[in-house]
This record gives C-alpha cells, sequence and structure tokens, in this order.
C-alpha cells in the first residue's frame, strides 16, 4: 500500500472517527472482549494457567482475524474499503474525548463524586479516594498513554501492514488491557500478551512521545523522557507519559493504588501538578499530534506522486 493510498484512507477513517465516533452498540472491540473473557476463563480455570496456556489463547483470538484482514485487504475494489473501515474501528480519537471531557466537566462544577465515576472508566486504578488533584492526574495520564495505545499505535501499525497490521495491534493491546496485569491470576497467563504488547508498541510509543515533544515544551519534554522514562515499570509508557508530561508543564506519577495496593510511581515530567483545566489540554496534545502525523504522511505522498510524475 503506497503512501497516497494510505494517506486517503486514514484521512477516511479519521473523518468517520470525527463524525460518528466510536460505535456505541455492537462494537468489534467489544465483543471481542467478550469472547476473550470467554476463552481466558476456559485456558487460565481458576487462576492456574501458564505461559503456554497464554500463548495458545491469544494465537485462537488474534491469529485467525489478521490472516482474514490480510487477505481481505489484497481483494481489489472492497480492499480499500474495508481498510478504511478496520482503521476506524481501531482508532478511538473521539472515545478519548468522550471518556475524557465529562471528567473535566464534572471537575469544573466541583462534582468530585461523578469525576470520580468518570475516571473509573479509564483506569485500573482505585479512584474512590482520589481528590480533584488526583483525579486530574489519572485521567492526564490516561489521556496521554492511550493517545498511543488507541491512536498512534493503529495509524503506525496500519502504515506499516494495512489493516491486518492495525486488527492485529488493537487486538493484542485490548489482551493486554484484560490479562496483562502481575497478579496471581494473570501474572503467567498474561505474560504473552503483555510482552507481544510492549514488543509491538516500542516504535509506535516513542513517535508518540516525540510528537508530544515537538507540539510542547520541546527542550522540557525530551529532557524528562531521557532522565524520567527509565524508571518508569512500563517502557512504552513511560516515555510518553514523561514527554507528554513535560510538553504540558504538568507532575504526573506518583503514589497510585491498584488491586488493593499502593504503588510508589516515579514522578514524570516538570511543573505544577494537573488540574481540570489540563484536562483539555491532554486531549488538544493529542489531536494536533494526528494533524502532525497527517502531515507528514500527506507531505511522503506529495514527494512519491512528485517522483512518479518527473
Amino acid at each position: 500500500m503506497g503512501p497516497n493510498l494510505s494517506a486517503l484512507l486514514v484521512a477516511a477513517a479519521l473523518l468517520l472517527d470525527a463524525l460518528l465516533g466510536e460505535p456505541r452498540r455492537f462494537h468489534p472491540l467489544a465483543g471481542f472482549g467478550r469472547l476473550a473473557a470467554w476463552l481466558e476463563a476456559r485456558f487460565n480455570l481458576d487462576g492456574r494457567g501458564h505461559r503456554l496456556h497464554g500463548v495458545a489463547a491469544l494465537a485462537l483470538l488474534v491469529l485467525p482475524g489478521v490472516a482474514l484482514a490480510g487477505w481481505l485487504q489484497q481483494q481489489p475494489g472492497v480492499g480499500a474499503l474495508f481498510s478504511a473501515l478496520v482503521l476506524y474501528a481501531a482508532i478511538g480519537l473521539q472515545s478519548l474525548h468522550r471518556h475524557a471531557e465529562p471528567v473535566a466537566a464534572a471537575l469544573a462544577r466541583d462534582d468530585l463524586d461523578a469525576a470520580r465515576a468518570g475516571v473509573s472508566m479509564m483506569v485500573s486504578r482505585d479512584t474512590t479516594a482520589l481528590d480533584a488533584e488526583g483525579v486530574s492526574r489519572a485521567t492526564v495520564e490516561s489521556v496521554l498513554e492511550n493517545g498511543n495505545d488507541a491512536v498512534f499505535g493503529a495509524l503506525f501499525w496500519f502504515l506499516v501492514a494495512g489493516a491486518a497490521g492495525a486488527l492485529g495491534y488493537r487486538l493484542v493491546n485490548t489482551l493486554d488491557a484484560m490479562w496483562g496485569y502481575k497478579t496471581p491470576r494473570y501474572r503467567q497467563f498474561g505474560w504473552a500478551a503483555a510482552r507481544l504488547d510492549d514488543g509491538l508498541n516500542f516504535v509506535p510509543a516513542r513517535l508518540t512521545a516525540l510528537s508530544y515533544a515537538l507540539l510542547g515544551r520541546t527542550r522540557v519534554a525530551l529532557a524528562c523522557w531521557r532522565t524520567q522514562a527509565p524508571a518508569w515499570d512500563s517502557p512504552n509508557a513511560g516515555p510518553v507519559m514523561a514527554a507528554g508530561a513535560g510538553a504540558l508543564g504538568v507532575r504526573l506519577g506518583g503514589a497510585a493504588v491498584y488491586h488493593g495496593r499502593t504503588e510508589a510511581r516515579p514522578a514524570l515530567g516538570q511543573g505544577a501538578a494537573p488540574q481540570g483545566g489540563d484536562i483539555a489540554r491532554a486531549l488538544k496534545l493529542v489531536r494536533h499530534g494526528v494533524l502532525l502525523w497527517l502531515g507528514a504522511l500527506a507531505m511522503a505522498a506529495l514527494l512519491v506522486w512528485g517522483v512518479d510524475h518527473a
């Protein structure tokens, strides 16, 4: 798939996302999640599944869909339409807004209970005792990290391998979100999903971090990425959130409660603690990153067109 067609399909998918948003009913990823939960209950009975069980479950859930997508994207006529629709289903730019904006609105009207309820839909940490600052921090972190997971990662793998790449990436990313916890139940069974997700995100996470840095306080963002990201538990979330926090001029990280256990996370970024208004700034950073990628893709398409017609 050449740059010209890629640019058109990416633009079409983003336009569909902007006009239609995330499908409220019958979302393919929601159906996939239910299938994954059903299969996990059988392959990981009572949490006794080993790594090979996790590998087998992942292969059964991901490989058939990726193979079918790889075949369909090559079919004349329907291939381009299918690819645009798959990318539309894979990206979640409007979904980020739909989840984060109500949290910001609740904070603006001092409705902390509603803000906690809203952010609980975005993060896996315990949100019941968060104050306004904690809610703001959790939401900004989620927006920055999911900018990679739900937007830029899918775009990257679409450009690399078309619909099959975008689909495979999002399916693995979904399995990591479901199984990638270091809890007794998932430590062994979820190992394959977590490691594969780390591998698939290695390049796009760093491109996302670079995009954030270029669109904000560049020197600060790059310095935070270089000095703070290595201390973060996730090799990919660290660069994304460190660069994003530095670009925004806020401080993220710090203690958070996961599955009843408090984790002392390193500080990320530089500046004041995030407030409700910083949620909109984080969303804007992701949107501008999408425009940056679209601009780069359009330039590549024009260069190829110019070479072909020279």
